[in-house]
């Protein structure tokens, strides 16, 4: 499809590939992305595009104004990488042992970071715009960090936008909905001290291994066994760890996972009978556990308008048919919706092509979706801070 939009941000392409190979090859956790911010902060300046840097910790907002129009908006991205050890093979891949953007934020930074350059250059709208590059959204609460430190109290938005890449959705292809997009999200930690003996003489201790063993499987029942069919959650255990010797049975030993769920109170749900089953099954074995819970994320919750209007901005640039308007939930999460909570907006998800999951150790973003998200974030800004006449 063309659209003059999208043809400026293919043009710009070659550099801004560029810009996410750079970014992909130096990966950060969240809350210490300094190479990275400093990277953004860089180009904005050289756009001409006022930079604000620190703000939760090691965020990032830039700010262009155009006109008298006294409307704002935000645009966000997200920063951060993961723990996990690539294996793409490719070029640019990571040069820090251990990290890797397995989630395609090196690609969600460089398309907020092509729409400004776009914007600071036709400068086609009349208002505010606010780049919000933010840290830490893998966990480690980086919008209620920028929040914190005064992100809408400094940098006012009327309404606010994000997008993802979703891996399997072909390029050039965009979905969004109304109302719940993202679930909530909550990490958390099941610690267990049993009684330490040697493992020829296991009736001497109190085994924290097989406690761990029995929490895993008795935590699979919450959701079968609690939360009402008519609503949705998800309990998954995925660190597990107990002993470091083939003969000692183990003292202490613990499991930790994430909880998913839709609605608040069916989060609180789970996190009571997490503490409940943990604490009664450790007494019954003659151990003690403590519970660690942690919400990451709140349910991300379209507005109804600016979905609508931020749809019709992704059908300006692919087309109808390229854009689902009744897309169903995804059980993932994003911590975007910390800002959406103060701020209405919305957040749809853009195609990554055939390649591999995220999260995944060969996983890499797309770089064929920047221009499509380049052209929709520059397009609704030119639809949300229209440029009249005598601008």
């Amino acid at each position: 499809m063309t659209h003059p939009t999208l043809d400026r941000a293919r043009a710009a392409q070659a550099e801004l590939t560029a810009i996410r190979h750079d970014i992909h090859a130096h990966p950060e956790l969240g809350m210490t992305e300094h190479h990275t911010a400093d990277l953004v902060a860089r180009k904005l300046e050289e756009w001409g595009i006022e930079a604000h840097r620190g703000v939760g910790v090691s965020g990032v907002v830039g700010v262009l104004r155009n006109g008298n129009g006294q409307a704002s908006i935000g645009l966000r991205a997200d920063l951060d990488a993961l723990p996990i050890q690539e294996a793409t093979g490719q070029p640019h891949a990571s040069r820090t042992p251990g990290l890797m953007h397995a989630c395609g934020h090196d690609g969600h930074t460089t398309m907020l970071l092509g729409a400004a350059k776009l914007l600071a250059e036709t400068r086609a709208f009349n208002g505010t715009v606010n780049f919000i590059f933010q840290p830490g959204e893998e966990g480690a609460g980086g919008a209620l960090a920028m929040l914190n430190d005064g992100l809408f109290d400094r940098f006012p938005c009327d309404a606010v936008y994000g997008m993802h890449n979703r891996p399997g959705l072909p390029v050039g292809k965009f979905l969004i909905g109304p109302g719940a997009r993202y679930a909530g999200a909550a990490f958390f930690d099941v610690h267990v001290t049993g009684k330490g003996s040697h493992g020829a003489r296991p009736e001497d201790g109190i085994d924290s291994a097989l406690i761990v063993c029995h929490l895993a499987t008795a935590l699979q029942s919450i959701v079968s066994r609690n939360v009402s069919a008519r609503e949705t959650a998800v309990v998954s255990i995925t660190r597990v760890h107990a002993g470091a010797a083939y003969n000692v049975v183990p003292e202490t030993g613990s499991l930790g996972g994430t909880v998913r769920a839709m609605k608040p109170e069916i989060m609180e749900l789970v996190e009571r009978n997490i503490a409940r089953i943990a604490t009664t099954i450790a007494a019954g074995f003659g151990a003690t556990a403590t519970v660690s819970f942690r919400t990451i994320a709140s349910p991300l919750l379209n507005d109804t308008a600016e979905a609508l209007v931020y749809g019709d901005a992704a059908v300006a640039v692919a087309g109808e048919a390229n854009v689902d308007r009744d897309a169903p939930p995804v059980m993932g999460s994003e911590d975007f919706s910390y800002m959406m909570e103060r701020v209405p907006g919305a957040h749809i998800t853009i195609g990554n092509g055939e390649t591999s999951a995220l999260h995944n150790h060969g996983y890499d973003f797309n770089d064929e979706a920047i221009p499509y998200g380049v052209a929709l974030y520059a397009e609704i800004v030119e639809r949300k801070l229209p440029k009249g006449i005598d601008d």
